[in-house]
């Protein structure tokens, strides 16, 4: 128990670490590993491997690298969209009675504080449900604004599922052995490679073993929305709590 607690929160401690900080500490270990490892002088059937591997790994990561960083894009347009449909929604509860006015309001300050706050599958689905409810049992069914209101959160059901397919659209645990593997052989050569004793030489592979390294660990990012460009998809939300519905970003 202790053990998997353990593992979860230093999971989250690292993934909060800036990618900035990851480039120095990687910098600073490969240089020291450039120093201390024996090297060798490969021939040229091993050097082919390598530049096969290499390629390997640029032509497997770069896809997979594209597609995360278009789940956020896409992540961002559903957030501003259910952002807007809530917006209108609130709006819409203006043409109710003060009671009415004020329970909608309740529940929708409540469902978008959960989803803000949680960011994950199934956030503020009871919340949710309760907004539907409170419409569907409302007696004048025949009323414009209960009809439109309806109308409207049927509607934004649409941005809810969009955002569950999208979260849920991570890397595979396959591709990751597959890139682990592909990234631990073109870190071995590197390391191994005997280029000399040139100083210059020896940061270039230093600097080459942080940016194989930095691909990995922006891909960390992007497919646990931990990545900067992944926390402000959220600000939508955000500034229509901050604004109590009357103002979204």
């Amino acid at each position: 128990m202790f053990k998997r607690w353990y593992s979860k929160n230093m999971q989250k401690l690292l993934l909060k670490i800036r990618l900035s900080v990851y480039f120095w500490v990687f910098l600073l270990t490969y240089a020291v590993l450039s120093l201390v490892i024996p090297h060798t002088k490969f021939e040229s059937s091993a050097l082919t491997l390598f530049s096969v591997n290499s390629l390997l790994y640029g032509f497997y990561i770069s896809p997979i690298l594209t597609a995360q960083k278009s789940r956020i894009e896409e992540l961002h347009k559903i957030i501003r969209s259910e952002a807007n449909a809530l917006f209108a929604i609130a709006l819409t509860s203006n043409l109710f009675n003060d009671t009415d006015h004020k329970k909608i309001m309740q529940l929708l300050t409540s469902y978008a504080g959960k989803v803000y706050k949680n960011k994950r599958i199934g956030a503020g689905e009871h919340e949710y449900e309760e907004l539907i409810k409170s419409i569907i049992t409302r007696e004048d069914q025949t009323a414009d604004a209960t009809k439109k209101m309806l109308e409207q959160l049927i509607s934004n059901q649409t941005n809810r599922s969009n955002l569950a397919l999208q979260m849920a659209n991570k890397v595979f645990s396959n591709e990751w052995w597959i890139m682990l593997v592909l990234f631990s052989i073109s870190i071995s050569f590197v390391l191994l490679l005997e280029i000399g004793s040139s100083p210059f030489l020896n940061v270039v592979r230093a600097l080459l073993c942080t940016g194989l390294s930095m691909l990995l660990m922006i891909l960390v990012k992007l497919t646990t929305l931990t990545h900067k460009k992944a926390k402000l998809m959220w600000q939508p939300l955000g500034k229509l709590l901050e604004s109590k519905f009357y103002r979204i970003d």
